[in-house]
């Protein structure tokens, strides 16, 4: 594990995740605490599509890949499942952390009671969006062998998704559904986007193997 850390977790991509996240808590201005997590949740799954993008190409680009063919599959797949999880509890870490920051640099009002609770029901949305993300940058990275497809791809459907036209034709499915949410009445329909989120994660990764025997 701790090699995999090491490949997964280079110091530049450290350094810019974090700058990142410092840089948004301080200039994206927010007044209530529930907006906190509107604010940090489409910019993080931006920053998970590039942070994961290059998990399977930098055997590529690091000429590795000719000795990576020589393993099983399953070595293979065990390996690239840990470089993700790495990465995905990493920005999950920051994601956490930069909540905190927000309230640092900016105090904003409570909106409602039950800011706890706020605080944990943020870490749920955003453990599926993180996941989701990291998953198809890596997956559509996979397909083409090529990081800037998975990057390209996954911010397509993330400026689709990120907007008044997503928000209309998706509804409480859309991807971003927390974003959308209506926070005033304590719907929990958005939990649906989420879910979905997650049951898409899976499946991509159920089908790694596939992808790794034919791409090599």
């Amino acid at each position: 594990m701790a090699k995999e850390i090491k490949i997964s977790l280079p110091l530049y991509k450290i350094g810019y995740a974090v700058f990142f996240v410092v840089i948004l808590s301080l200039i994206r201005g927010v007044t209530a605490t529930y907006e906190i997590g509107i604010a940090l949740e489409t910019p993080m799954a931006l920053l998970a599509a590039a942070f994961c993008a290059d998990t399977y190409t930098q055997e590529i680009a690091s000429k590795r890949s000719e000795i990576h063919r020589l393993y099983p599959i399953k070595k293979r797949k065990r390996s690239l499942i840990s470089r993700m999880f790495v990465q995905e509890i990493f920005l999950f870490l920051l994601t956490a952390a930069g909540y905190g920051l927000f309230f640092a640099f900016q105090k904003p009002m409570g909106y409602t009671a039950g800011e706890t609770e706020q605080y944990f029901v943020f870490l749920f949305a955003a453990a599926a969006t993180l996941l989701f993300w990291g998953m198809l940058s890596n997956t559509l990275a996979m397909l083409f062998r090529n990081m800037w497809f998975g990057i390209g791809g996954s911010l397509i459907l993330w400026l689709i998704t990120n907007s008044t036209l997503g928000e209309h034709l998706f509804g409480p499915w859309n991807l971003f559904s927390y974003t959308f949410r209506n926070v005033e009445n304590g719907d929990l329909t958005w939990m649906r986007g989420k879910i979905i989120s997650i049951c898409f994660s899976i499946l991509m990764i159920g089908i790694l193997p596939n992808i790794i025997k034919k791409r090599g």
